[in-house]
C-alpha cells in the first residue's frame, strides 16, 4: 500500500436530510424542507475542511448529520469504514466518544448547575476514559491545554467570559479522546478581540492531540487561515471543493467567485481596485428549491440547461471539484 495516499477518516456518501414542516394557517398541508440534499465528501485525517456558506444553506445541519445529532434522510457517514447512519442508538453512543463537537454558543452549552470539573469528568464516566482516580488530574491537564488555571475546576459557567466558556467547551470535546471534531461556527457568537485566540487554540490542540476537524464558518477569512481544504456550500448542495490555496487563487463556480470578492484585502491599493460581485435575488426557499442547479436563479452565467439538470461535481484538476455545467464556457468566456 502506498503510504503517501491520504486515508479519508470520514466518507459522506450521498447525505441526505429533510425535516417535514406544517404550512398554512392551520398546519393542514405537509412540506418538506430540504436541508441536504445529495452530498459528498472525504474529510482525511488530520485535516481541517472548512465548509462555507451563506446562512441557512445546511452548513450546520450538515455537521450535525454527520454525528447523527439528525438521523440522516438517506446516504452514508462512514467513519473509518462504519456506517455511522446504519448504527442502532447503542452502537452509536460508543462511536461518539471518536467524534465530538463544538457548538456555536457557549453560553447555552454548558449546564449551569455543573461546575467545570464536573462538566469536563461526565464524558470521561460516560465513555469510560479513564479510571475514576485519574479523572481530576486529567480534567487538570485538560483545563490546562485550553489555557485556563486548573484551579477554576470547583466555578461554575456564569463565572466565566464567553471567550473562557468556549476554551471550557473545548475542553469538553476534548475529554472523550476523540479523533474528529465538528467545530460549528466557534467564534461568530465571541468578540472580535477574542476570536484569533481561539482560532490558534484549535490549531494548537489539533496538533497536539492529532485531530481531524471539519470547521464550519461563514467568515472566509478565518477559514483561509485554519483550513486545509475548503468545500463551498449553497442551499444544501456543495458547489466547490478545493484545497485553500487552489480555491482562492482560482475560484471556478460563479458563487464561489462572488463569495471571494467579498474578502476583504489588507493591501489598500488591492482593495481599491478589486470588483465586488453582487449576486442578483435572495436565496431560494429551501421548502422549494429551484429545479436542476440550485444556483441558476442568482447566476449571470446560468442558461435553460441549467434549470433543467443537475451539475455532478466534477474534477477540474488536482482535486479541485466543482459543480456547474458551463465551467469550460465560463473559463473560455473571462480568459
Amino acid at each position: 500500500m502506498n503510504m503517501n495516499v491520504k486515508q479519508p477518516l470520514v466518507t459522506v456518501k450521498n447525505l441526505v436530510k429533510h425535516f417535514p414542516v406544517k404550512l398554512g394557517a392551520f398546519g393542514s398541508e405537509n412540506a418538506v424542507v430540504h436541508a441536504i440534499d445529495d452530498v459528498s465528501f472525504d474529510i482525511y485525517k488530520g485535516e481541517t475542511l472548512g465548509l462555507v456558506g451563506e446562512s441557512g444553506c445546511g452548513k450546520s445541519t450538515t455537521g450535525f448529520t454527520i454525528l447523527q445529532l439528525y438521523r440522516s434522510t438517506s446516504g452514508s457517514v462512514e467513519f473509518e469504514g462504519v456506517n455511522l447512519a446504519a448504527l442502532p442508538k447503542k452502537e452509536l453512543q460508543a462511536m461518539r466518544k471518536r467524534a465530538q463537537i463544538v457548538f456555536q454558543d457557549p453560553y447555552s452549552t454548558l449546564n449551569p448547575r455543573m461546575t467545570i470539573g464536573e462538566a469536563l469528568a461526565e464524558p470521561m464516566k460516560v465513555h469510560k476514559i479513564c479510571p475514576d482516580k485519574d479523572i481530576p488530574a486529567r480534567t487538570a491537564q485538560l483545563i490546562r491545554d485550553v489555557g485556563l488555571n486548573p484551579n477554576v475546576s470547583n466555578r461554575y459557567p456564569h463565572e466565566f467570559s464567553g471567550g473562557q466558556r468556549q476554551r471550557i467547551c473545548i475542553a469538553r470535546a476534548l475529554a472523550s479522546d476523540p479523533e474528529f471534531i465538528v467545530c460549528d461556527e466557534p467564534i461568530s457568537a465571541l468578540d472580535v478581540s477574542i476570536q484569533a485566540q481561539i482560532i490558534n487554540l484549535l490549531m494548537d490542540i489539533q496538533e497536539k492531540y492529532g485531530l481531524t476537524y471539519l470547521f464550519i464558518a461563514h467568515d472566509l477569512a478565518v477559514v483561509r487561515h485554519i483550513s486545509d481544504r475548503i468545500a463551498v456550500m449553497y442551499l444544501g448542495k456543495i458547489m466547490e471543493i478545493a484545497d485553500k490555496a487552489e480555491l482562492f487563487r482560482r475560484p471556478v463556480h460563479p458563487y464561489t467567485k462572488a463569495l471571494l470578492s467579498a474578502v476583504p484585502e489588507a493591501d489598500p491599493d488591492i482593495e481599491r481596485g478589486r470588483q465586488r460581485i453582487i449576486l442578483k435575488g435572495d436565496v431560494s426557499n429551501a421548502i422549494d428549491p429551484p429545479k436542476g442547479c440550485r444556483f441558476h436563479p442568482r447566476c449571470a452565467y446560468a442558461t435553460e440547461r441549467c434549470s433543467q439538470s443537475v451539475p455532478e461535481l466534477e474534477d477540474v484538476g488536482g482535486g479541485h471539484m466543482v459543480a456547474c455545467s458551463r465551467i469550460s464556457e465560463i473559463e473560455a468566456q473571462e480568459a
